[in-house]
C-alpha cells in the first residue's frame, strides 16, 4: 500500500510535516488568488513552525477592488485523475490557528465544473491551535444546483473570502472524520 492509500484509508489529507508544499498524500499545495480574473489580492503561502508544530500558513490581504475578493491554498485530493470516495467519512477535520476571523473550506467535486462553483463551509479562527470539524452536511452549494457528494470529491482549498481583510491562517492538519 502507497504512503498516500495508507494516510487516505486513515483519513489524513495533510500532517505538515513534509518538508515543502506536498501533503501527505502525495499532492502538492497551490496558491491561488482573485489576480486570475483581474483582482489586486495578494497572499504568500508558506510551511513554517508554528507553537511546535509543522504548519502551512495561509497569509496576504483580501481586495474587493476589480471585482476581487479572495486568496487561497488549494490541494487536489488524489495524483491520480478522477474523484476521491470520501462516502465513508462524515467530514472534514482540521487543526487550526489564526487571526480571529472566519475562513472557509470549499470542496470541488465532479459537479463543479466552473472556477467559481464549490460546496462551502466557515470556520472560525483564533490564536490558539483548535480542532474544527466540519460536518459534509454544513457544506453549502456554491452557484450550482447540484447536492454535495463525497463519493465525487476532487480538491479542497482553505479560503479567504468575500470581504476586505488581512488573512492570517495555518493548519497543521487536515483530513476526513467519522464519527
Amino acid at each position: 500500500m502507497t504512503t498516500s492509500a495508507l494516510a487516505y484509508n486513515l483519513g489524513l489529507i495533510d500532517d505538515c510535516r513534509h518538508p515543502d508544499t506536498q501533503s501527505t498524500l502525495g499532492t502538492t499545495w497551490r496558491l491561488a488568488t482573485d489576480r486570475v480574473m483581474g483582482g489586486v489580492s495578494e497572499a504568500r503561502m508558506t510551511k513554517r513552525i508554528v507553537d511546535e508544530r509543522p504548519a502551512l500558513c495561509l497569509n496576504g490581504r483580501v481586495s474587493l477592488e476589480n471585482n476581487g475578493g479572495f486568496v487561497q491554498m488549494h490541494l487536489d485530493l488524489s495524483p491520480d485523475p478522477g474523484p476521491v470516495d470520501a462516502s465513508a467519512f462524515d467530514g472534514i477535520r482540521l487543526i487550526v490557528r489564526g487571526d480571529g476571523a472566519d475562513y472557509n473550506i470549499h470542496l470541488k467535486t465532479t459537479a463543479t465544473t466552473l472556477p467559481w462553483q464549490s460546496y462551502r463551509a466557515t470556520f472560525s479562527t483564533d490564536s490558539q491551535w483548535r480542532e474544527q470539524r466540519l460536518p459534509f452536511v454544513a457544506f453549502e452549494p456554491h452557484r450550482l444546483g447540484d447536492s454535495f457528494d463525497p463519493s465525487q470529491l476532487e480538491r479542497l482549498g482553505v479560503v479567504a473570502i468575500g470581504r476586505a481583510m488581512t488573512a492570517d491562517v495555518c493548519i497543521a492538519e487536515i483530513g476526513f472524520y467519522s464519527h
